[in-house]
């Protein structure tokens, strides 16, 4: 299952350690115009190597488009893209090839499949999120003609609730992530989302819910374990007066005083903007020594050699916010066939 959406689809290709990772897009709509500035900046947002909370892999990531864009257009015909591999020390997994590291993908995947690609993870690697952030930045393209926009920031890094400015959110997290890499370990949190200027009407009443869409596209991201909706866990504690969203006219225009629902209800958006947050657990490599087995069944200690991140949540925000805009891009698309 490498391909993801139903009308806007984005199938993927490729592995952390072999010579390019790419993907075509299907479904893009003709006439969009294409800045590819924007679109490389997007992935420099993703890009390692860039600071003290990422790897040390040092990745250009220059993504190269091979066809469905003419003259700064898209043509509706599939968009074909190769992001090229430069930086990888795949020695430095030899070590642990015959090894199933905790919480890692190697024990399924080699149980599922039997033969698995141990440098760097290969194609269960995060560096596979690449291939969807070129195809949410084209989706991002589509929805900035309809006004629409995707945002996504931290707001938590373990137990530590960020405050203040951007600046200062990121001050507080560099000291807490530094921390934990002195230490050899690694650390989650939480990454807020907000789709705002959503139409009312995207997502299906009943399989085809658009929370639905947005959860498992969130899930599929690697090391992502949780995501609510508007209020969320939060509002179990709460009885229905005060989470129901009271309608209201506000500018001639049908609105709601709350937004507990986080702009969906009965699986469909309901115009408000649309809130989620997306959890994500610590990264399973840390620089200690753990306990595992070999694939003969012989109990080891092992310590992980080379460049990891000690945590994802930086470099993950551009990847919830391509998620979330090739989702509502693809909603968008579908609910023009629910009318004549």
């Amino acid at each position: 299952m490498n391909t993801f959406g139903n009308i806007y689809r984005l199938t993927t290709f490729g592995e952390s350690h072999g010579p390019a990772l790419g993907g075509v897009i299907d479904g893009m709509p003709a006439g969009i115009a294409v800045d590819t500035d924007f679109i490389q900046s997007e992935l420099d947002r993703r890009r390692p190597g860039q600071g003290k909370l990422t790897t040390a892999r040092n990745e250009a990531d220059r993504v190269e488009l091979l066809s469905g864009v003419f003259e700064g257009l898209t043509t509706g015909t599939p968009i074909g893209f190769i992001v090229r591999n430069a930086d990888h020390h795949s020695a430095d997994y030899d070590s642990i090839k015959d090894l199933y590291r905790p919480s890692h993908a190697d024990y399924t995947y080699q149980m599922k499949y039997g033969v698995r690609d141990y440098r760097g993870g290969g194609r269960t690697s995060a560096r596979e999120t690449l291939c969807r952030v070129v195809g949410g930045a084209f989706a991002k393209l589509a929805l900035r003609q309809l006004g629409i926009n995707v945002e996504a920031h931290v707001v938590q890094v373990g137990n530590h609730l960020l405050t203040g400015s951007p600046a200062e959110r990121e001050a507080q997290m560099e000291e807490i992530v530094s921390r934990v890499r002195a230490e050899g370990d690694s650390i989650g949190g939480i990454i807020a989302g907000v789709v705002s200027h959503c139409p009312v009407g995207l997502g299906e009443p009943v399989f085809g819910k658009l929370n639905a869409a947005l959860a498992g596209a969130m899930m599929s991201i690697n090391a992502a374990k949780g995501f609510d909706l508007g209020d969320g866990f939060d509002g179990v504690g709460q009885t229905g007066s005060q989470m129901n969203d009271e309608f209201c006219i506000d500018g001639g225009q049908v609105h709601t005083r709350t937004n507990h629902s986080g702009g969906i209800q009965g699986g469909i958006s309901n115009g408000e903007d649309i809130r989620f947050r997306v959890l994500f657990k610590p990264v399973p490599t840390i620089m200690r020594q753990q306990n595992t087995i070999d694939k003969d069944g012989n109990e080891v200690a092992f310590t992980a050699k080379g460049r990891h991140d000690p945590c994802v949540l930086t470099r993950a925000v551009p990847i919830v916010e391509s998620m979330a805009a090739m989702v509502i891009l693809d909603y968008y698309l579908l609910n023009k066939t629910t009318t004549i």
